[in-house]
Formats: structure tokens, sequence, C-alpha cells
């Protein structure tokens, strides 16, 4: 319970590891597959990885051979399978308050520029699309809490989507080894999280003020989008690094139909637009502002 306490190696050619086959026909097909299904386009360098997590499918199945895994996804398998497959092989490498001055231009500069410029409607939208395990929602919701006045009417609502079903239980959940605050500070520790007795004992879970603020939902940024706009802040970190160019022009067309006018976009510290589109100006630091 918790108290109410604040608190890969390229490998050519065919291959064997330990039993099961690895072929190149095999692993473009798995590159195929996950780039129809994800937009993510994988490397030569991605092969071992992509051993690893999968090999973990194939026993489990009782497979032996990458070649009937394959074809099991596409049979029998069903959405089902290819959920198993996606979450397999998606990378999820999230923290609380990541990447930390966008959590200070959020809280210094944009919040207060938003319920000016929002001031008749009172309302916020944010969508943070690449959700991972809820760390980064979190943070995002911790600094609303801490910028917009306590009991003030504003309408402040959070979507927070992935297409990882594992990572996203997790979220939902907000349960985490207490060592994963140890970098947060002891007044948001007390404020927004409380402290596991018994069975949870090291862990502490997300307290409902920041948990009601959010709402998680499976959505592959390749698909539809049951989105409506005006959204005025998306957090997309990390993301478009595993996209081709064409994948990431088409992304961005999209955001640029659903943002309000100077919607502010924020991107991972290794990612650019730069050539990719002009509808969205960098204002450093890797965050852009909406430019139609």
């Amino acid at each position: 319970m918790f108290l109410g306490e604040a608190v890969v190696e390229s490998v050519a050619g065919s291959s064997s590891f330990a039993g099961f086959e690895f072929t190149d026909t095999d692993f473009q097909s798995v590159r195929d597959l996950v780039s129809k299904n994800t937009g993510i386009s994988l490397s030569e360098a991605k092969r071992d990885m992509v051993y690893s997590r999968l090999t973990r499918r194939l026993r489990e199945l009782n497979l032996q051979r990458f070649s009937d895994y394959l074809a099991f996804i596409c049979g029998d398998g069903g959405d089902d399978e290819l959920i198993q497959f996606t979450n397999a092989i998606t990378t999820n490498l999230t923290s609380f308050f990541r990447e930390k001055h966008h959590f200070e231009y959020l809280a210094e500069t944009l919040l207060p520029e938003l319920m000016k410029r929002n001031a008749d409607q009172r309302k916020i939208r944010i969508w943070c699309c690449a959700a991972s395990t809820g760390e980064e929602p979190y943070s995002i919701a911790m600094v609303v809490k801490e910028t917009i006045p306590k009991h003030s009417d504003w309408d402040v609502k959070i979507l927070a989507t992935d297409l990882d079903t594992n990572v996203l239980a997790t979220a939902k959940e907000g349960v985490y080894p207490i060592d994963r605050i140890k970098d947060i500070s002891a007044h948001r520790q007390r404020r927004f999280f409380l402290k596991g007795s018994g069975k949870q004992q090291g862990h502490v879970r997300v307290g409902s003020e920041l948990r009601q603020l959010i709402t998680y939902k499976k959505l592959n940024l390749m698909d539809q989008w049951p989105l409506r706009g005006p959204i005025d802040i998306i957090f997309c970190r990390n993301v478009v690094i595993y996209f081709t160019k064409d994948t990431q022009e088409i992304l961005l067309e999209r955001f640029s139909k659903l943002v309000a006018p100077q919607a502010h976009l924020f991107m991972g510290h290794s990612e650019s637009l730069n050539n990719v589109t002009d509808q969205f100006e960098l204002l450093g630091k890797t965050i852009y502002r909406f430019a139609g």
C-alpha cells in the first residue's frame, strides 16, 4: 500500500545464435515490418539488438526460426502479436525532468505566455506523444501544477500517448522504484509522490494531483490521430531521430494542422528540423515555435 505521506554488432549473411538462424532476409523483413507499422528506420547496426529482443518472443512461442515468427505475425498472431513485436523493438529510455532546460522554459516562459494568450478561454492543451513509462508527462504535470495557481479555473489537460502498451501500463499505474526520483527536489517528492509500505516498500506512487491531469492512450504516430486541436504544446522528444527524412516531413506536416498559433514543439537534444520543415522555427535548445 501507499501511505498518504509526501515524499548491436553487424552480422552479415546467415548467422545462428543459441540455435536461432537469423538471415539477411529475416532481418530485412523485420526492418520492413517495423518501418511499415511504426515509421522507425532500423539501421544495420541494430541487427544484434533486434535479434536479442525478438528471440524472447520465439522462445515464448516455441518457434525455432525467425521466418516462422514473421509468418506467425502476419498470420495467426494477428494484431496481438504485432503489438508484442512492436513493444519488443521500440526503445524506451526516459527519466524525470530529462533535458532540464525544457522544463525551465516551460515554467518560466511558455506557461506564463499561454496564460496571457489564452486568458479568454482559460484552456491549455499539451500532447506528449512518446510518453514511455510516464516520467515525461508527470514531469510536465508537476510544472503545470507549480505554475498555474491552485484552485484556479484553468482547464489544463495533458494527453500522453505511446505505441508500446507495456510502457503505457506502467505510466498509468505511476509506480516507480524510489531511486527513480532521487534527483527530484525534496519539495517535489513531498508534494507529488506517496511512499510505499509493506509489499510496496522501496517504491513510490505518483499522487492523484498529477494523475488527474493526464490521459494515457495507445497511439501509433503512423496511424490516424483521434485528436482534436488546437494543441498548444507538443513534446515529441527522441522520436523523429528514428524516422526517415520523408517520414519526418509527413509527421511535421500533420503537427502543423493540429497546433494553435504560436504553439511550441519540444524535440530531443540530438534532433533537428533543419531541411525538414519551415513551419516550425527554432528558438534554441531544440525548442521550436509554429510559424504558420
